[in-house]
């Protein structure tokens, strides 16, 4: 199996063009925010856009559900895709739910920005913004069934490819759906940076060490956790750190939906009983 990943911001209308691209790099299946779709059906998953909040919807489009994972691994089994477009916010993202679904690392990965322009980009993300309109790309008839937001409406759009075979158009119309989520009608959800560094303080004081800083870095929605700490003396430390660096990387990304990219942990100090040298 070969993957292609589509990345890009949230709400820069990956999915709306995701059936083009699909087509350009002759994708059999897309896995697009907990769905796995095959041409004009919805096979397996279940759709982050049907999540009650906006930390479901992330979970949900993360496969963080074992039994929804095993569902879609089981599915792409008996359709054996030759190539499978992976959409998501980053490549961090895309490798996590690749682990997750059994696939391979994309061979090939195409930025929102190499096939939209900046233009496009930006009325995508007002769309987003001011109407809390999301595309699905699959036909209503599919998604109906499987979604119960407060609106569901047919969009039959026209797409510009970015190549085609001999002889073949390269205008493409394509039968989508727009949904407006629970989530966007209950408004913003932000999870404060003051928690993020309390968790990681806390997560590195269970492991015998303790935190005496903590800065988080927002990178595009993905976190870097910087964390100087003082740890025991006389204890072989990078095991320790190692072990630290995974507890606060998991936990955090379990407990919030938040990607962690990066937990960088920095000794600053030994601890020999009460006293600090």
């Amino acid at each position: 199996m070969d993957v292609i990943a589509l990345i890009g911001p949230s709400g820069s209308g990956k999915s709306h063009r995701a059936l083009a691209v699909a087509r350009d790099y002759a994708a059999e299946a897309i896995i697009d925010d907990g769905l796995l779709i095959q041409g004009s059906r919805i096979l397996a998953g279940v759709s982050a856009k049907e999540q009650p909040t906006r930390v479901g919807a992330i979970k949900t489009a993360l496969f963080n559900d074992p039994e929804r994972a095993r569902e879609v691994r089981e599915c792409l089994a008996t359709i054996n895709p030759r190539r499978v477009l992976v959409i998501s916010t980053s490549r961090e993202m895309t490798l996590r739910i690749c682990e997750r679904l059994g696939m391979p690392r994309p061979s090939r990965w195409v930025d929102i920005s190499e096939i939209a322009t900046p233009k496009e980009i930006y009325r995508a993300r007002q769309i987003r913004q001011q109407l809390g309109k999301h595309v699905i790309p699959a036909p209503t008839v599919e998604v109906k069934p499987r979604f119960n937001g407060p609106l569901i409406e047919p969009l039959r759009t026209f797409l510009r490819r970015r190549q085609a075979p001999p002889g073949k158009s390269r205008n493409l119309w394509v039968e989508q759906t727009t949904v407006r989520p629970t989530f966007n009608s209950l408004g913003h959800f932000y999870i404060s940076q003051g928690v993020i560094a309390q968790l990681a303080g806390y997560l590195v004081a269970t492991g015998g060490l303790s935190s005496s800083r903590v800065q988080v870095e927002n990178r595009d929605g993905s976190l870097v956790l910087n964390l100087e700490v003082t740890a025991p003396y006389g204890v072989f430390l990078p095991p320790l750190l190692r072990a630290a660096q995974k507890r606060v990387m998991t936990n955090i990304t379990n407990m919030t939906a938040l990607e962690v990219v990066a937990v960088n942990i920095t000794v600053s100090g030994l601890k020999l009983e009460d006293k600090e040298t």
